[in-house]
């Protein structure tokens, strides 16, 4: 294996506090009723238009039909609050020197906007540690489509055989599969075990020291 590309939310970086504070402040902000914890993380994985979507029909926007104004002013109170109460997981740091520490090139590809995954990656994990971070942005396709993983491998001249994907949502296990990329899912995400194997994943991990077994 000669390159690991992660998903960023739920995987790298606890950020559900940063989501449910800037969903609720833009609920807010717009005269809706917040939504809850556990409803935001039902809602996260598919880019920030459909997080929005979602809340605003929970809060009783029923068909989104403000999503063009919500989507404005989310933009502004995420750009602000993407690194509220984040830290990465437990583990983490400590997983991805190893793997760089073997020689595997590294990479995020999520489907949070651009700027705000570029934020996060660098205030959590500097500049160095990834080869490549790319975010959700104009003519890249967002997760599942496989889009993403074939331009960053693209730009890094690695086949996708000698790929690993690691996510922690059902979207991040379509991905890898449509992208014919080995894929892990990991078990301290944003989805439970069963959302992982009802998604397809072959393998599942429970902590981060065990992605050191697909590389060596």
């Amino acid at each position: 294996m000669k390159a690991c590309i992660f998903d960023l939310d739920g995987t790298l970086t606890d950020t559900l506090d940063s989501l449910v504070y800037s969903v609720n402040l833009t609920l807010q902000e717009m005269g809706l009723t917040e939504i809850s914890r556990d409803q935001c993380r039902r809602f996260v994985g598919n880019g920030a238009r459909k997080l929005i979507e979602e809340a605003l029909n929970a809060a009783g926007d029923k068909g989104a039909t403000r999503i063009e104004e919500g989507m404005q002013v989310y933009g502004r109170v995420f750009g602000e609050n993407c690194t509220y109460h984040v830290a990465p997981y437990a583990g983490i740091p400590e997983a991805l020197e190893e793997l760089k520490d073997r020689g595997i090139r590294l990479a995020v590809l999520s489907n949070k906007p651009h700027q705000q995954t570029l934020d996060v990656v660098e205030t959590f994990f500097g500049k160095e540690l990834f080869d490549y971070v790319q975010g959700q942005m104009d003519g890249i396709p967002r997760k599942p489509d496989p889009a993403g993983i074939h331009y960053i491998l693209k730009n890094m001249q690695i086949p996708e055989s000698e790929c690993l994907y690691v996510g922690d949502s059902e979207v991040d296990i379509v991905t890898g599969r449509a992208a014919g990329v080995k894929s892990v899912g990991v078990e301290w995400g944003f989805r439970d075990r069963k959302t992982l194997e009802a998604a397809g994943a072959e393998h599942i991990i429970t902590t981060p020291d065990q992605l050191l077994q697909f590389v060596s």
